[in-house]
């Protein structure tokens, strides 16, 4: 994960909006983490092929306020497959005001396990 320009599939985009603000006026970290997550979840189910669980989030590293406004953009990569687990690298940018300004914000590692219909883990199919 760098500074330099996103890593990964862009895979979500919304808005932050004023309902989403913390006691500081800038958007609120557990929102930004929720949408992190959803865009994790997405990548992992078509990878593992069915449903999966968020199990872990490690290295969460806040850079920047995100801004009520700004277009929060986020990317997924895979970074390791394991027997019934998938660690996601994910990061999430945004576009500033009206001329688009990309900054990075946040990054962290999301691990999802595959998980049966009883909520087992089960085996990541081969690609």
């Amino acid at each position: 994960m760098t500074d330099t320009g996103p890593e990964g599939e862009l895979t979500l985009r919304t808005l932050a909006m004023p309902r989403d603000v913390n006691v500081n006026g800038d958007i609120f970290g557990g929102w930004v983490l929720s949408q992190m997550d959803i865009a994790g979840g997405i990548v992992a189910r078509e990878r593992a092929k069915g449903r999966v669980a968020t199990v872990a989030v490690d290295a969460m590293k806040f850079i920047r306020p995100v801004k009520v406004g700004d277009v929060l953009c986020i990317y997924v990569k895979i970074g390791r497959i394991g027997r019934t687990s998938l660690a996601l690298e994910i990061e999430a940018w945004v576009l500033r005001g009206r001329i688009g300004a990309r900054e990075k914000v946040t990054e962290a590692i999301f691990t999802f396990v595959a998980i049966d219909d009883d909520g087992r883990p089960r085996v990541v199919p081969a690609a």
